[in-house]
């Protein structure tokens, strides 16, 4: 069991007992042999790998448990609580060895994130340890590396499976431009589906580095068509002329006052000027997978110079983020 502290807003903030009785420590078995057989089935059939198992299904165990092939991602969300630090240690300890004996993951290949509130909204990429532990995982016959220690989040979000394989379909002799790319996931499968180009862009040079490192994993190799730049993407849309690029993928974090931006980025005041800027360097037909993750999140239909804007939401939601997704997702076409 791996412990790590990680800061992130919470929902909800109802107190749970400090005492995990035998009949709440049954209620959380039968709630999590529930979706865990009937998930696993699912993911099975599919041969899927990395899955999440579990979501805050209960109040009283604030947890979101993904599925690493044969590692476990425990998040705990803050909760107020009456424990002691040693109480909640135990009542976490007595947790992980009821999610270990379910899953049949070892006790080591659990690592805990514990998700703490935050007093403002900055990026969600944010640093949280240096252990360098990276792990290889496989989905949809492509390599990925994740880490499930030094960051908030792992390198590969679960929630976008569908999407980057409607990517990977509509990428054949496309030319690609991945903005806000993170580690660059959505690339890998461009490339993977046969595109013309693949331009990666992220302000992080860690991420495009775990980028390229995803790129060299699945043999994804030539310098003249798949480019990463390091930029201040609402700057770097600016400098793109008419017809430069054919698709694009843009899934960027709901706001961000980070140092390394000429601008503030906030998504919901920002996402029309950004669209429209891609839109520019689109030709008649191009398109745009654009997805936020502020649930409160209106698209500006009026002011968005595209030809079609559909809500693809529910078509891009996994069977394992069912009613629990907190993302919106939309197809665009000039």
């Amino acid at each position: 069991m791996h412990l790590i502290l990680a800061d992130m807003d919470t929902p909800n903030d109802q107190p749970f007992s400090p005492i995990l009785s035998p009949q709440k420590a049954a209620m959380f078995e039968n709630r999590l042999m529930k979706v865990f057989k009937h998930k696993y089935k699912i993911a099975k059939k599919q041969n899927i790998t990395c899955w999440r198992v579990y979501d805050h299904d209960l109040p009283e165990f604030p947890f979101c448990i993904d599925l690493y092939e044969d590692k476990v991602y425990l998040a705990e969300y803050q909760r107020r609580h009456q424990m002691t630090e040693e109480q909640h240690t135990e009542w976490l300890e007595a947790c992980v060895a009821l999610i270990s004996k379910y899953l049949g993951i070892a006790n080591e290949n659990i690592y805990i994130k514990e998700r703490k509130r935050k007093a403002n909204r900055n990026n969600q990429y944010e640093k949280t340890g240096d252990t360098k532990q990276y792990f290889t995982v496989t989905e949809n016959g492509l390599k990925f590396l994740v880490n499930l220690t030094d960051y908030l989040d792992t390198g590969l979000f679960l929630d976008h499976r569908i999407t980057r394989q409607m990517v990977r379909n509509e990428a054949g002799d496309k030319r690609v431009l991945n903005l806000f790319a993170y580690t660059g996931s959505f690339s890998v499968y461009a490339a993977a589906g046969k595109a013309a180009s693949v331009t990666t862009i992220d302000l992080s040079k860690t991420y495009l580095q775990w980028a390229q490192d995803n790129f060299s994993i699945n043999r994804l190799k030539n310098a003249d068509a798949f480019h990463f730049i390091h930029a201040d993407v609402k700057q770097y849309l600016k400098t793109l002329p008419p017809n430069s690029f054919d698709l694009v993928i843009m899934d960027p974090p709901t706001f961000s006052n980070s140092k390394r931006m000429k601008d503030i980025l906030d998504i919901q005041r920002d996402h029309v000027e950004l669209l429209n800027d891609v839109l520019t360097a689109l030709p008649t037909g191009g398109k745009i997978y654009f997805s936020t993750n502020f649930t409160r999140f209106v698209i500006d239909k009026d002011n968005i110079k595209a030809a079609a804007i559909k809500d693809i939401t529910r078509a891009t939601t996994p069977f394992d983020f069912e009613g629990k997704l907190k993302r919106w997702c939309y197809l665009i076409v000039k």
